[in-house]
């Protein structure tokens, strides 16, 4: 009877200590899609440069910020204006590849741009030292 006990306080407390950890990294995520739709505010808007000085630091520990206008020149700005974005996915992580130990969250949107109609556009922000979140990484396909 005790060891019925003692199990069922144990796997209340695991159910009670998950359901913070997902609550936790439910805040964590809309605050780190916040922090990517405003940078994305600047990408539409063509500063480039503002949007690398909003990034990480270990975003621009990897490249210029000439580096990275004119990637978003040559990669970016032919897509045109973009027409709707849309939320598809957000998964907090606290490891990625080729990226420090730290915690992130991989946001995927749905996008349309004037010149490509269907595109998906990652953005990571990370958890930044000041714990501000800030994208550390941007891709589009």
């Amino acid at each position: 009877m005790m060891i019925r006990k003692i199990m069922y306080l144990v796997l209340v407390g695991l159910i009670l200590s998950s359901v913070t950890a997902v609550a936790g990294n439910s805040e964590k995520e809309a605050a780190a899609v916040t922090a990517a739709e405003e940078w994305l505010s600047l990408v539409d808007h063509e500063k480039y440069a503002e949007s690398w000085d909003e990034a990480a630091e270990f975003f621009k520990q990897s490249l210029s910020k000439d580096q990275w206008v004119q990637a978003m020149q040559a990669g970016r700005k032919p897509l045109g204006k973009n027409m709707s974005r849309k939320l598809t996915a957000k998964d907090y992580e606290t490891s990625l590849p080729a990226a420090p130990k730290g915690e992130y969250v991989v946001i995927q949107f749905n996008t349309s741009f004037e010149n490509k109609k269907h595109a998906v556009e990652t953005v990571t922000p990370m958890l930044d030292k000041d714990g501000k979140w800030r994208v550390s990484g941007y891709f589009i396909k």
